[in-house]
């Protein structure tokens, strides 16, 4: 059975409410997922699910609810952020995540929540609510991302003639269908210097995608090889690479077919006009399934969640779905 024990209590910003509680829960198989509750004991109940895959929890996902209302739970995946071990791949799948998404509820002992999540956070919250729809409240999607095999050559290849500088540098030539499987052999090597510098290029390469206008090409430095920098984002990159390489163990529509199942479940699909990193067929896809849910084009904005017509959206859909149950089918003026 799940287990959890203390943690001691993370900084917070200035302008947060206090942490409720916090803990390490005893997954299984040797990983422990590092958890946290925020907000007011008796608020509305929801839990985000990060990104990456890999990426670790972020205090700065607290930004879009009003904390005086509102009880959210972070947590790290598997492998990522605080949880152990760290960057571990061994018995990390998606129907893992699943599973500890649901065995965290059943600890936290909370009936129902709401899902957010965006990227690939937007994938596993799919792939939750199609296994535990009972326990949802309801679905907010940024970035919809299905880790289908289209998602993936998208990633190392479709969005090259938008960043051809910042392209060119990160396939150095190879081609795009040995590109995973090379990053991922970099970043699981023993060579660390090699190591540091394919995850500069990899983490170019997103900055790229991420935003609507090119950044400069100087982007993100190879961090010091066995430095704190180092260890967490080799983990980020070998959790990454490990599930891109494995269509995120996902079977190929899987996820739309499950949306029809998904019946008056409440849902919102928030997707950046200029998000280069996940298409806007996905989301197209998942709303066409789901005829219920509402999906919102966010004019202007990318990828990045904390672009300020992107935080926007967020804030507007949670704030209406507090007050009504449901997400709104207009943007606000």
């Amino acid at each position: 059975m799940p287990t959890s024990a203390r943690l001691p209590e993370p900084p917070l910003p200035s302008s947060a409410p206090r942490l409720q509680d916090s803990g390490w829960l005893d997954v299984g198989a040797g990983h422990h997922i590092a958890w946290a509750r925020y907000g007011a004991p008796e608020g509305a109940p929801a839990v985000v699910l990060h990104g990456g895959p890999g990426s670790g929890s972020s205090l700065r996902h607290l930004e879009f609810f009003d904390l005086t209302r509102w009880q959210v739970v972070l947590f790290d995946q598997r492998g990522c952020g605080r949880s152990t071990p760290l960057g571990g791949i061994a018995h990390n799948t998606t129907a893992d995540l699943v599973a500890d998404i649901e065995a965290l509820r059943q600890h936290l002992g909370i009936p129902r929540w709401l899902v957010v999540g965006g990227s690939w956070g937007a994938t596993l919250a799919l792939a939750y609510a199609l296994r535990h729809r009972e326990r949802c409240l309801g679905l907010l999607l940024r970035g919809t991302f299905l880790g289908q095999q289209a998602d993936v050559d998208w990633f190392v290849d479709g969005a090259r003639a938008m960043r051809p500088a910042a392209y060119a540098e990160f396939a150095q030539g190879h081609a795009p269908h040995t590109l995973i499987d090379r990053y991922a052999e970099a970043f699981n090597g023993t060579d660390a210097g090699q190591a540091c510098h394919a995850l500069a290029r990899w983490l170019r390469w997103e900055a790229a995608l991420e935003t609507p206008i090119e950044p400069p090409p100087d982007g993100p430095t190879p961090p010091a090889p066995g430095s704190a920098d180092a260890d967490r984002l080799r983990a980020r990159g070998r959790i990454q690479t490990h599930y891109l390489r494995h269509r995120c163990f996902l079977d190929d529509g899987a996820l739309v077919a499950g949306a029809r199942m998904f019946g008056k479940l409440p849902g919102v699909l928030l997707h950046g006009t200029h998000d280069l990193v996940c298409r806007p067929a996905n989301a197209q896809a998942v709303h066409a399934a789901w005829p219920d849910s509402v999906l919102h084009w966010v004019p202007g904005a990318g990828h990045a969640p904390f672009e300020p017509a992107m935080q926007a959206a967020m804030r507007q859909q949670l704030a209406h779905f507090l007050v009504h149950g449901r997400f709104a089918t207009q943007e606000a003026p």
